[in-house]
């Protein structure tokens, strides 16, 4: 088995570069969005007994529970009524509330930085700068209003302004080059060994 692979190497690496090709193309033809960046601190209030590992421990759960509900109605509801930063709601607009909410989820995506009791937030859009709007818009919404989803022994503080990419967030053809040539790869190297086993190469 080893043998045959060794021996189609170039063939099979070569399917692999095809598919990555393939996989790079394809990449084009999906919409080009730019990711900014931003970061909250989740702060659990001091209470009497309570050691520091427990209220980190607390914060961290809370931004978990926060990362949830920003994917909400409500929570999308409030972005878009915010004046406190401008930025272009028409992509999600026109939309069914099934779609909508299915692209909002997609475009605003949170995740918590364990150990630290930081949320990164991360948003996508068409451009640099309407990502970074947004990212802002998602931001000073939470740090305003994300206290009537936890209560108020919460304070929520943005540590971290939008920060755009340089490049495209999405898709990625990085991770796209890759996925294709291991495929391809995996693939081609499947095939040579099917079909040497049927005699179809010669030793």
């Amino acid at each position: 088995m080893l043998h045959a692979i060794s021996k189609h190497s170039k063939l099979i690496l070569g399917w692999g570069l095809v598919f990555a090709v393939l996989s790079v193309a394809v990449g084009l033809f999906f919409p080009k969005q730019y990711i900014a960046t931003s970061q909250v601190l989740i702060i659990s209030r001091d209470r009497t007994g309570v050691d520091p590992y427990t209220q980190a421990r607390s914060a961290e759960r809370i931004g978990s529970n926060l990362a949830q509900v920003m994917k909400t109605t409500d929570f999308y509801n409030k972005v878009m009524s915010s004046n406190a930063y401008q930025f272009d709601r028409a992509p999600w607009q026109n939309l069914n509330d099934r779609d909508q909410r299915k692209k909002w989820a997609k475009d605003v995506q949170a995740n918590m930085v364990y150990g630290a009791s930081l949320m990164s937030i991360n948003a996508y859009s068409y451009s640099q700068a309407e990502a970074v709007n947004l990212a802002n818009a998602i931001t000073q919404t939470l740090a305003a209003q994300g206290w009537e989803y936890l209560g108020g022994d919460v304070a929520i503080k943005v540590v971290s302004n939008p920060l755009a990419s340089r490049w495209i967030g999405r898709p990625n053809f990085l991770i796209n080059a890759v996925v294709g040539l291991l495929v391809g790869i995996l693939i081609s190297g499947l095939w040579v060994l099917r079909y040497k086993q049927r005699h179809l190469f010669g030793k």
